[in-house]
């Protein structure tokens, strides 16, 4: 189940971390994802990357560090388009620290992560 069941498209839309339901899931990228909507549904499989969450939904601050760590979907944020998840709301204030900085070190991380899953 990906994002513990939230909807990733209404991060973008709602501005809020939203719990989707069965009755609007969608399987993409080996995950089952749901959607508070159909319309968000359709959204999302329109354009699946625009709205997936960064570092396969893993926390973004423990991929700058490199190991991978479940998240907490209440502690996200969007930069430059992109959805960013961290493990809680302490760890997002840590990242947030040096956003730049923590995605440009996980963007160097994160193939190496993702071949060991």
């Amino acid at each position: 189940m990906a994002l513990p069941g939230y909807d990733p498209v209404a991060y973008f839309t709602n501005g809020a971390a939203t719990k989707g339901a069965a009755d609007f899931a969608a399987h993409w990228d080996n995950a089952t994802w749901h959607f508070a909507s159909a319309a968000n549904r359709a959204q999302f499989l329109n354009s699946p990357e625009a709205f997936a969450p960064q570092y396969g939904g893993y926390c973004a601050w423990a991929v700058s560090q490199g190991y991978t760590a479940p998240i907490d979907p209440g502690a996200w944020r969007i930069v430059d388009g992109k959805l960013y998840l961290n493990a809680n709301r302490r760890i997002q204030r840590r990242w947030e620290q040096d956003v730049a900085g923590h995605i440009a070190r996980a963007d160097a991380n994160w193939p190496n992560l993702r071949a060991g899953l």
